[in-house]
């Protein structure tokens, strides 16, 4: 790397003091001891003219030799007088520059400005049981902040969307506002495999401050970005508050596995995810990724560490969960159910995950081993085999998702699945089917 700034430190480029030969010895130096004759008047007029003469001819070639080389060094090196190298320029075929917002400059405050009352922190609370040291349990607050954004409302809510991982898990949901004010919300719909979530707020909780100071996102097209142009993220950074890092889209349609630390399981991303080195933290998660024209195009979910990784984030494109997004919004708002109250589909199952799906050749899901006589299931002609991939519109690839979505669901609810039946070719069926919980 020092080699690669060493002109940063030029100095050692630059001679300082006399010029080569100055005061050498031997050279122009006076003998102080030699006598000097004395000289008649009249006597040296001649070699004074002829000095004389000698300097102006010499003055002459050396200005000739100058203006030569001046000239020619501005017609072959383009170099001016003070011998600086100038831009050839031929201003009547010159191409008119093309400037745009982005492309004139770097500041985004008023992009930042339109944006951020679209934007909220998300914080996140449970209750574990963990246990203690001389064996006894006891219960244990757990918490983790997010970013949402408020992409709608309706009659009675405030909607906003955020990543399936900020609020899965959680029993209780806070969102700050803009404005320090804090309401609780609920969930509309998650969708893990997609790492997308819909949360509501009542309207009847926001203050009328509160209100007076939101307002609804712009969603734009993530399908006509293209790589280098700016990019904007918006999040709740370390749980600071909101906070804005900006850089370009560094690439498209990137292909994320993460693994599970626990389980050691990998996953891959549903959807191709656009690659930003705008700064992506902790507590990001759910924020914006906006264009120069303040337009969500992407929602902020991860980003890559490492001690070789620098500047690799990514955003899932928002138009690639648009429609999902839309179907979760018009769901019922749920709200946990005290866990003695859920009610159960009736079957035994294990996960398969994506990785694993693709080396059996199988729908990633939750495959059916067993159906529990007199469950929910059985009444609604589930068989063993199948793979449960969905419920109310919510993809599910482990039983710990389809778990999470019924801690939402009470005994004689209803719901409806979506399943993946095997037929004799070794293939699977699309099917829905309604299962009563019990």
């Amino acid at each position: 790397m020092d080699n690669q700034y060493s002109y940063y430190h030029s100095d050692d480029n630059y001679q300082y003091g006399g010029g080569s030969g100055a005061n050498m010895p031997g050279q122009g130096q006076p003998d102080h001891h030699a006598k000097e004759p004395k000289k008649k008047a009249g006597k040296g007029v001649p070699k004074v003219a002829a000095s004389v003469g000698c300097a102006i001819l010499f003055g002459m070639i050396a200005s000739a030799v100058f203006l030569t080389c001046n000239t020619l060094g501005r017609r072959i090196f383009g170099m001016s007088a003070s011998g600086s190298v100038q831009e050839q320029q031929d201003l009547t075929d010159a191409a008119p520059v093309q400037r745009t917002s982005s492309v004139v400059t770097s500041d985004v405050s008023e992009v930042v400005d339109q944006v951020m009352p679209s934007i909220v922190s998300i914080t996140g609370m449970s209750v574990e049981e963990v246990q203690g040291f001389f064996g006894g349990t006891y219960e244990q607050k757990t918490g983790g902040v997010g970013t949402g954004i408020i992409i709608g409302e309706n009659d009675d809510e405030l909607l906003i969307v955020t990543n399936s991982h900020v609020v899965a898990g959680r029993d209780t949901l806070t969102v700050t506002f803009g404005d320090e004010n804090s309401v609780e919300a609920n969930i509309k719909g998650s969708d893990a495999v997609y790492d997308v979530a819909v949360i509501a707020v009542a309207e009847a909780d926001i203050p009328a401050e509160t209100k007076a100071s939101i307002s609804v996102a712009t969603l734009g097209d993530s399908d006509s970005l293209k790589v280098g142009e700016p990019a904007i993220a918006i999040g709740n950074a370390l749980g600071y508050g909101q906070s804005v890092t900006t850089g370009v889209i560094s690439a498209l349609n990137r292909t994320v596995i993460s693994t599970d630390a626990q389980t050691g399981e990998t996953t891959e991303n549903a959807t191709e995810l656009i690659q930003t080195d705008a700064a992506i933290n902790s507590g990001n998660s759910g924020g914006a990724l906006v264009n120069v024209n303040g337009e969500v195009v992407g929602i902020n979910s991860a980003k890559q560490v490492g001690a070789a990784v620098e500047g690799i984030g990514y955003a899932i494109p928002i138009s690639d969960v648009y429609d999902l997004i839309q179907s979760m919004m018009s769901q019922d708002t749920k709200t946990k159910v005290d866990e003695d109250e859920r009610g159960m589909i009736g079957i035994t199952g294990i996960s398969v995950s994506d990785a694993f799906s693709q080396q059996i050749d199988v729908p990633a899901g939750v495959y059916v081993t067993e159906i529990t006589p007199g469950g929910g299931a059985e009444a609604a002609g589930m068989t063993k085999g199948c793979i449960i991939t969905a419920i109310n519109g919510s993809t599910v690839d482990s039983m710990d998702a389809l778990q999470t979505q019924l801690e939402y669901y009470a005994k004689g609810q209803t719901v409806t699945l979506t399943i993946e039946i095997p037929q004799t070719n070794g293939e699977y069926k699309e099917s829905e089917i309604d299962v009563t919980l019990r």
